[in-house]
């Protein structure tokens, strides 16, 4: 914008000296209309510029000015028309064709704007800007032959560059061209010494595992920037790869504890070596890791996602606990970080602190109001201490609070429904569905526990039916959903019916649910079929159990 200001100054000015003594009314609107122009007041800029081009329909800056109110007040259909009549009346004039090409990059219109800027180049051969924009346009279009083309071309103007080196360098490399690639980095590293393409050879050489070669080329470049990261990172590998861990790790702390390298740098090669290296190395030098580590938070303190990595860390190694400590400290240190309030209260979720889960959850929710998901997670806390009535005080709070949101309205009264029913108050959980559905009829979770419900105590089967139906005709693989429309099909006498429903079911999850198979076997009874029954009888008393000692252990 300020290169732009700078050039549309000059343009005021030079075109204040041009206007004719004798047309100095008319040229002192141009003056005026720019000035406008200058200051952003686009609206009033372009109603000078309208009246000009009406009154002088062959003043090409009148147009082009005209133009550019319309581009930079988004009516980009409108500056088209204009800059190409400034462009028809002046050709010879650069800014009108690159506003036009600008304008056609607004439209999104990468082939106009390609089409534009490949003639002023044939006009202008020695603006190198535009080399680059047809080197960045080219790319979005695919079109990398044209971008190899358009780099040769950038050379042999203004020489190589690690730019022009490292573009082509990942378009080889896209090419499947990998040999040509590295030979194109190390012949330009012979020609011109670069920090940066040193460390990519090194990073090269040690992939194919000549880690001595790679340490030659991250010296040679840290030789000429000793500061520059990536080496020292390079290094730091090649030494771990090479198994020199005396080395190794004054290395990688070296780095950790340097306040230059920024949080991000460290926290990804962080990431990394948990994700790509064996677990054995982890553990054998587990000590050794957790000083690294702790080096790097001591080293930024307030760094989110280098606090969330480490609690990362201490949770794979075995240390839940230390990554309880690591993400409360990170919620506590970003009061207004959603994102680090969510990773503690998953820390919660998944060590299992109901309690603390529960408060924290709703101490969250003061912080962020509009955040409903603190309430859903405190609500499933107090489900999990078996506190139904909490649940429900929960529900009935995110229902006060969510007044025009229906995602929350709907979750919160299907919430109050089960929870109704889990206490036993039948008429207060149907209540509950029946606003439900008020909400989404088509809700396939709240239908499915509706009909449950009553087909359990034998009420309203045909309602209870045609809920379970749609549940089925949205989920057809859905094994609960499939286990409540065939109950209701058994209950209506209609075993034959049910039969296919259930061994539907027990091809996606069915034999995972001691009820589901306890009703399969009972409605095989009912057809007299007692071998088979008796069979998914036995499954349904040994999933029960199983799902009995898990419930303990949990």
């Amino acid at each position: 914008m300020k290169k732009s200001t700078h050039i549309i100054l000059s343009l005021l000015w030079t075109l204040a000296l041009m206007i004719p003594s004798m047309e100095q009314a008319k040229g002192q609107n141009l003056v005026d209309g720019v000035q406008l122009f200058t200051d952003r007041k686009y609206s009033q800029a372009l109603e000078i510029f309208k009246k000009l081009t009406t009154a002088e329909p062959d003043n090409d800056a009148a147009w082009y000015y005209r133009g550019l109110s319309e581009l930079y007040s988004r009516n980009v259909q409108d500056a088209e028309s204009s800059l190409k009549r400034a462009v028809q009346l002046d050709s010879t004039n650069y800014w009108y064709r690159d506003r036009l090409a600008m304008a056609y990059t607004m439209m999104r219109q990468p082939q106009k704007t390609i089409a534009e800027y490949e003639k002023l180049l044939e006009d202008f051969p020695k603006k190198t800007d535009l080399y680059y924009s047809l080197v960045n346009l080219y790319l979005q279009t695919g079109q990398t032959e044209k971008v190899l083309e358009t780099l040769d071309n950038i050379e042999m103007i203004q020489g190589k560059s690690d730019p022009t080196v490292m573009t082509r360098f990942e378009i080889l490399l896209q090419q499947g061209k990998a040999d040509e690639a590295y030979a194109g980095l190390k012949e330009y590293n012979e020609e011109f010494a670069s920090p940066q393409v040193l460390t990519m050879l090194g990073d090269h050489e040690i992939s194919a595992y000549h880690d001595s070669l790679a340490i030659l080329y991250y010296n040679e470049a840290l030789n000429l920037d000793k500061d520059y990261s990536p080496a020292r990172l390079g290094i730091a590998e090649a030494y771990r790869v090479m198994k020199r861990y005396d080395e190794y790790f004054p290395s990688l702390n070296s780095i950790l504890g340097d306040k230059v390298i920024t949080a991000e740098a460290k926290n990804s090669y962080i990431q990394a070596l948990m994700q790509h290296t064996e677990p054995r190395f982890i553990q054998t030098h587990k000590e050794q890791l957790d000083s690294s580590i702790n080096l790097a938070l001591s080293t930024h303190p307030s760094d989110s996602a280098l606090t969330e990595t480490a609690g990362v860390y201490y949770y794979r190694t075995g240390r839940p606990e230390k990554t309880k400590d690591l993400f409360r400290s990170n919620m506590s240190a970003n009061p207004g970080n959603i994102g680090a309030a969510v990773t503690y209260l998953q820390v919660l979720s998944t060590l299992q602190e109901w309690d603390e889960l529960s408060k924290e959850s709703q101490e969250a929710y003061k912080r962020f109001p509009d955040e409903p998901g603190f309430l859903e997670m405190a609500s499933s806390a107090e489900y999990n201490k078996g506190n139904y009535e909490g649940v429900i005080r929960l529900s009935e709070q995110m229902l006060q609070q969510a007044k025009g949101d229906s995602t929350a309205t709907l979750y919160a009264l299907s919430t109050l429904g089960d929870m109704y029913h889990q206490i036993g108050n039948s008429k207060m959980a149907y209540k509950a569905y029946e606003k439900a559905l008020k909400v989404n009829p088509d809700y396939a979770p709240v239908l499915n526990n509706y009909a449950y419900y009553l087909s359990v105590e034998g009420k309203s089967l045909g309602k209870a039916y045609k809920m379970s139906k749609k549940t089925i005709e949205q989920e057809p693989d859905n094994a609960t959903y499939l286990d409540t429309f065939a109950w209701i099909l058994h209950l209506q006498g209609k075993d034959i019916e049910a039969k296919p429903l259930f061994k539907h079911a027990m091809l996606y999850g069915g034999k995972d649910s001691s009820t589901i198979l306890e009703h399969y076997a009972i409605v095989l009874e009912a057809l007299g079929e007692n071998d088979l029954a008796a069979s998914y009888r036995l499954q349904a008393k040994n999933k029960a159990a199983e799902e009995e000692k898990n419930g303990q252990a949990q």
